[in-house]
């Protein structure tokens, strides 16, 4: 299983790679998104059999009700750049406060999550939940993903967006050799019981040692410098419960994988669930510190 899931990567990670740094995206169209928007949808489809929407028509009507949003924030920001360039606006960034304050809702939504995975983890397990409530919630959890990925490839450029990725799939690979060395005390075992609290703080460590190399590569002022330490060590962390979160969705479901499209992975699911929940929280991080409210 090892091997074929260390394949698997290998044949993803130059595609990632090539996706971020090649695909081109400018405030009227991007390539890019279109391609998470794609990877989501598949998602989309995954989180509809979690979620037990068993027919058809629910679950293009799912997929139909991802696909207008998308459609309207691309509509939304090629209006806003067009008001630019008619204006004389200097910067996307300083004229689409509207979109980037709309991060703080799902930000705060996966805190919560956080909360409660961590302090009433048989609770959530018990939760019984609605099916139109199961599907707005992921219906919120993907379209939020997708929207500020793309605004950090969009507005911050592909390094940062390769940058957040690093610090997700370090972290996950730091947490699974820390847990299998030192792993003792579970996490959420009632959840997921193969991680652990140890396995925690080797992702949490490795976020930090991420940053700071990052911080050194870039020559960032020390008060830059150490709020984006804080800005990835609280990522990974939410990045973590976000793993958890599908994974209580999965056990609910009774099914070990979302789906088995990716071969040694399982489902697109399985490999994205922690950028799923920490995307909006690293959006919101960025836009934070590069206003100065944290600097």
């Amino acid at each position: 299983m090892l091997l074929q899931r260390i394949l698997t990567a290998l044949v993803l990670i130059p595609l990632i790679v090539g996706a971020v740094f090649y695909l081109p995206s400018n405030a009227y169209f991007s390539y890019f998104s279109v391609v998470m928007a794609v990877i989501v949808l598949i998602g989309a489809w995954e989180w509809t059999n979690l979620v037990s929407m068993d027919k058809l028509w629910m679950k293009l009507l799912f997929l139909v009700m991802l696909i207008l949003p998308m459609i309207g924030i691309t509509l939304w920001t090629q209006f806003l750049e067009l008001m630019a360039n008619l204006l004389e606006w200097q910067d996307l960034k300083e004229y689409s406060g509207i979109i980037d304050w709309a991060v703080f809702p799902p930000v705060l939504l996966w805190v919560l999550i956080m909360i409660l995975i961590r302090q009433v983890p048989s609770h959530c397990l018990e939760l019984q939940i609605k099916l139109p409530y199961k599907a707005l919630l992921g219906w919120f959890v993907l379209l939020s993903a997708w929207m500020f990925i793309s605004r950090i490839h969009t507005l911050y450029g592909a390094e940062m967006v390769m940058y957040f990725l690093l610090l997700i799939w370090i972290a996950d690979i730091a947490a699974y050799f820390t847990g299998k060395k030192f792993g003792k005390n579970k996490l959420a075992p009632d959840i997921s019981p193969g991680k652990t609290i140890e396995g925690m703080y080797g992702a949490l460590g490795s976020a930090i040692f991420t940053a700071v190399a990052l911080g050194m590569y870039y020559k960032f002022p020390l008060l830059n410098a150490s709020d984006f330490v804080l800005l990835s060590v609280l990522t990974v962390l939410i990045s973590i419960y976000g793993d958890l979160f599908f994974s209580l969705v999965k056990r609910q479901k009774g099914v070990k994988d979302s789906g088995f499209i990716l071969p040694g992975h399982g489902g697109i699911l399985d490999r994205v669930d922690s950028v799923i929940a920490a995307a909006p929280f690293f959006y919101a991080g960025i836009f934070l510190i590069s206003r100065g409210i944290f600097a």
